[in-house]
């Protein structure tokens, strides 16, 4: 047996629930302003999440505090991202927290902030090259320098990174792209419009829209997901694959998502074979009763609350 497939086949522990609260990779909200991602996971415990994943046997695998966020863009030069260098170095410490969380056996629960941390998780799993991603996003996120000349936010650009399809400075941190195999790659929740879908659709293996999921029962769908993803992937959540009507303290809501009891019968098929998860994009800012968050902590705790335990 492999090493490799060893890892894969140990059994989880406990959930290890872990703050990233970063929004290095999204714009600013208006020029010289700071996104509100960067709250979520204090906003997230303050309405209970961590109380109760604790309760429910969890650990508390502390933070891992971002570098300064700044609007560059009146300064950064072509062929670069926003925050790169903080984008970077936040990736390399993350990836170094969920290395010793994973060897200890149990599953790594990541609450951003923004889904920059992407490039952290996967540089963390790039050395277990069996690992697949199953990637569940109101938007494909598969903006690169090969398809726009709008490159500048890795929270749009996250999952074309991961696959190596990026500026070598986001993609191919130490050498180790890509992240994850394209061919073990889904991507669930993108609407009609998404620019970069059919792109998508070539590369990866296995492109879901919000329309198919909603058309199908969450059972058929893991199982679609699971001939692909294979055993023992990373589940990547952002909140914004919820239909506004539901979800709107997001960065970018649109149309046609899913509905929250869509989202919590999907992850609760999806959690049990995940070696670990990621919960991103919430944003306070957008929340000033706390409702939603309240929202978010239940989908986390319902739909995420059996992660690990198949494997």
């Amino acid at each position: 047996m492999s090493s490799e497939w060893s890892f894969l086949c140990q059994a989880i522990e406990v959930i290890a629930f872990l703050s990233a609260p970063t929004g290095l990779g999204l714009r600013p909200p208006v020029p010289g302003s700071v996104p509100g991602a960067s709250k979520a996971p204090e906003a997230l415990r303050e309405a209970g999440l961590a109380g109760r994943l604790l309760a429910n046997g969890a650990r508390d695998a502390g933070v891992i505090i971002p570098g300064r966020y700044v609007d560059d863009d009146a300064t950064r030069p072509a062929g670069h991202v926003r925050n790169e260098k903080a984008i970077i170095d936040h990736a390399r410490r993350l990836a170094d927290r969920l290395d010793q969380i994973l060897e200890a056996g149990d599953a790594p629960l990541v609450v951003g902030g923004d889904c920059s941390v992407l490039v952290g998780i996967g540089l963390a799993l790039a050395a277990r090259a069996c690992t697949g991603l199953v990637h569940v996003d109101g938007h494909t996120d598969f903006r690169h320098p090969g398809n726009s000349d709008e490159c500048a936010s890795v929270a749009g650009e996250d999952l074309a990174a991961a696959v190596g399809m990026h500026w070598p400075a986001i993609s191919n941190i130490d050498a180790k792209a890509p992240y994850f195999a394209p061919g073990r790659v889904v991507h669930i929740g993108h609407r009609a419009n998404d620019e970069e879908a059919v792109e998508a659709r070539r590369t990866l293996g296995l492109v879901i829209s919000a329309t198919e999921a909603m058309d199908t029962t969450a059972a058929d769908t893991a199982e679609r997901v699971h001939a692909i993803a294979g055993a023992g992937y990373w589940l990547q959540v952002d909140v914004d694959v919820l239909d506004p009507s539901v979800m709107p303290a997001v960065d970018s809501p649109d149309p046609g998502g899913l509905g929250v009891d869509e989202l919590t019968a999907l992850l609760k098929q999806l959690a049990p074979r995940a070696i670990g998860a990621s919960v991103t994009v919430f944003d306070p800012d957008l929340d000033p009763e706390g409702c939603y968050a309240l929202l978010v902590a239940n989908i986390i705790v319902s739909g995420l609350g059996r992660l690990g335990t198949a494997n």
